[in-house]
């Protein structure tokens, strides 16, 4: 397999920097040395296991994009940025023909999808890049298709731990939402607890230390009307590692796409778990 040539937009950050050392650990993958960062990094250059990327802020990433695709390689993009660039880093990414996997939550999802469907590019778009709470939710959307009100008269309760630096709701967290409405639950995205406070995480939640700077903890908690029935469902991820591995497997993904003459399509990382 010819190695992919890739750039991790989003360093320094904590996720772009675990994708960027589970990249050079892997030969079926080049490391691009540039990363789109934000407007607020001052620093010019980043260094990740012995490999310094050339940091490139908002103003200068289109120079950058075209000294880059000079070679004539295709080039892939990983995005894990913030939630504010998540519009224009896609609009971006589509303009200069740059299929992309993006990590990165929030923004204008709606949009999103209609930038890349208008696009010539593919790209995987998924909130959770961990392919085993993936096939969790594709387990729920099966349950709320097949079985529609199944839970009618209980009440939810959803609450979500994640790092501090983490700005916005878990786009799980969200999805969530969305199968436990079809299963007859009345509930909205902004009743969803959001956890942030490292003390909190610790002494009530029971995070380990180690994890409060990455970790992805999720509670769904269902009671019934008369207060005699309860499930409860949970997943706790502590570390990144999880969400790099199934970037990667996310760009196996999309590459055999593009190679197949992929255009204008977004793909999530049920696509990818199923292979198709």
């Amino acid at each position: 397999m010819k190695r992919l040539n890739v750039m991790v937009n989003g360093l320094p950050g904590n996720m772009a920097q675990i994708v960027v050392g589970h990249i050079l650990a892997d030969d079926r993958f080049e490391l691009i040395p540039f990363s789109l960062t934000g407007p607020e990094i001052l620093d010019r250059e980043f260094t990740v296991r012995n490999s310094t990327v050339k940091l490139v802020q908002p103003d200068h990433k289109e120079p950058a994009i075209i000294e880059i695709k000079k070679s004539g390689e295709n080039v892939f993009s990983v995005d894990f940025t913030h939630p504010s660039a998540v519009n224009s880093n896609a609009v971006f990414y589509c303009k200069f023909n740059v299929p992309f996997v993006m990590g990165t939550t929030g923004g204008d999802r709606r949009q999103l999808e209609e930038t890349v469907v208008s696009s010539s590019i593919a790209a995987v778009v998924a909130p959770n890049m961990a392919k085993q709470i993936v096939g969790f939710q594709a387990m729920m959307d099966f349950a709320a298709s097949t079985f529609p009100g199944l839970f009618n008269g209980y009440s939810l309760e959803i609450e979500e731990s994640h790092q501090k630096g983490k700005a916005d709701t878990s786009g799980t967290a969200k999805a969530m939402v969305r199968y436990f409405n079809k299963l007859g639950v009345p509930f909205s995205e902004k009743d969803i607890i959001k956890v942030r406070d490292p003390r909190i995480q610790a002494s009530q939640w029971g995070i380990p230390e180690a994890y409060l700077n990455g970790h992805g903890w999720h509670t769904y908690s269902l009671l019934s009307e008369d207060q005699t029935v309860r499930f409860s469902f949970s997943h706790n991820v502590n570390g990144r590692d999880v969400y790099a591995k199934g970037t990667l497997d996310a760009l196996v993904y999309l590459s055999k796409k593009i190679g197949e003459g992929a255009a204008g399509k977004m793909y999530t990382m049920i696509d990818v778990l199923k292979g198709t």
